[in-house]
């Protein structure tokens, strides 16, 4: 199947609670890593080596699949200064691009009513999973939510005026400590009506797909799905959105931690897969991230929340390989016995929004950040 070239398009999936980037891109020949880790660990001959100091975790070969094909960037200490090692604030940060106070506008969000500023799309950015992450809020700037696309909508699939009503005002009362009320009760307002009209426009998704992959039977796989057929419906949707977790392995992380990164990992080659047997994957590109890592030294079943990062970059169209460098895990270079970040994530973003989406990033992410050359 010829394809043919078409607008660019971002998929963000979010690795909630604190992805252990230690335990996930490992310096395997580095006596550190086993010191600081007497319980959460993996011997060399678990690790999927990348080179001859990095290496994934055993359950991440079909992450590796695609690294070897060229088409994964890995991102190295990535995060930003003085990290709260907060869930909530971290994430606000990541989403609104505001380190310093509290943000109103998510990132993504502001790249949507950039591509699409009179709103003649209601579908130009998707949410698939349920509730609204800050990085799509932008008050005017219409997101539809998707739990799941055989039976869609968180919100908008309640018919029932009286229910709505009630679940509208918890979702207010959710964010309206936050960004303030009459924030939150105008964006509702402004966007309830578009979001139920996309309800209606993509529910012919599922029917204009067949596909011979077979996804995992997982939450993250079925998101993926979902994204799937939503982009191959050619609705104009540009930013897709979704997450898993919760990757916050205080305990039990030997146990927990590998699953989550297999079903990741399943989901994502699945993924590709799916969009390559329909010759629709050179305009698409996927970017993980997590709002911190986890503290260097383990606390005997777990990790507690750290400062530094990676994220990753996948696609046909990505450059393949290490970016940034691997943070000192020398004791005398640790924060709060945390690595320290070394590449500010509002670079990340930078490099996506010019590079890919062909738009300047300055006020998408407040000011100039380093680009890097994956794209």
């Amino acid at each position: 199947m010829t394809s043919t070239k078409k607008d660019p398009v971002l998929v963000v999936l979010q690795l909630t609670g604190g992805n252990d980037y230690f335990n996930t891109v490992i310096p395997y020949t580095d006596p550190l890593y086993y010191d600081n880790r007497p319980f959460v660990k993996y011997e060399q001959d678990q690790i999927i080596k990348i080179d001859d100091q990095l290496g994934l975790m055993p359950t991440m070969g079909p992450l590796k699949e695609l690294y070897d094909q060229g088409k994964v960037a890995i991102i190295h200490g990535i995060g930003y200064k003085d990290s709260p090692r907060s869930h909530f604030r971290s994430m606000d940060i990541w989403h609104t691009c505001e380190p310093d106070k509290v943000g109103t506008e998510g990132w993504a969000g502001r790249v949507a009513r950039e591509m699409d500023p009179r709103k003649e799309n209601v579908l130009t950015a998707i949410n698939f999973g349920h509730g609204l992450p800050r990085a799509l809020s932008v008050p005017g700037v219409p997101v539809a939510a998707i739990a799941d696309l055989s039976t869609y909508g968180v919100l908008t699939g309640i018919s029932d005026q009286a229910q709505r009503a009630k679940a509208l005002d918890l979702f207010a009362r959710m964010y309206s400590p936050a960004i303030g009320a009459g924030m939150v009760t105008d964006y509702l307002r402004a966007t309830g009506m578009e979001a139920l009209a996309g309800a209606d426009i993509v529910k012919v998704a599922p029917e204009r797909y067949s596909s011979t992959v077979e996804y995992p039977n997982t939450s993250i796989a079925m998101h993926l799905r979902d994204i799937t057929q939503v982009y191959l419906a050619d609705l104009g949707t540009r930013i897709f959105y979704t997450q898993h977790g919760s990757f916050d392995t205080h305990a039990g992380e030997m146990a927990g931690h590998p699953t989550l990164w297999k079903d990741v990992s399943e989901g994502i080659a699945a993924f590709f897969q799916d969009l390559h047997e329909h010759g629709a994957g050179e305009n698409v590109i996927m970017y993980l991230f997590s709002e911190f890592g986890r503290r260097v030294h383990d606390n005997g079943s777990g990790t507690d929340h750290g400062a530094a990062g990676a994220a990753f970059v996948i696609g046909d169209p990505v450059k393949g390989g290490m970016y940034g460098e691997y943070p000192s895990r020398k004791a005398e270079n640790l924060e709060q016995g945390d690595l320290v970040p070394n590449y500010d994530f509002r670079g990340a973003y930078t490099t996506i929004v010019e590079n890919w989406l062909g738009m300047d990033a300055k006020p998408i992410v407040n000011g100039n950040f380093e680009k890097l050359g994956f794209l």
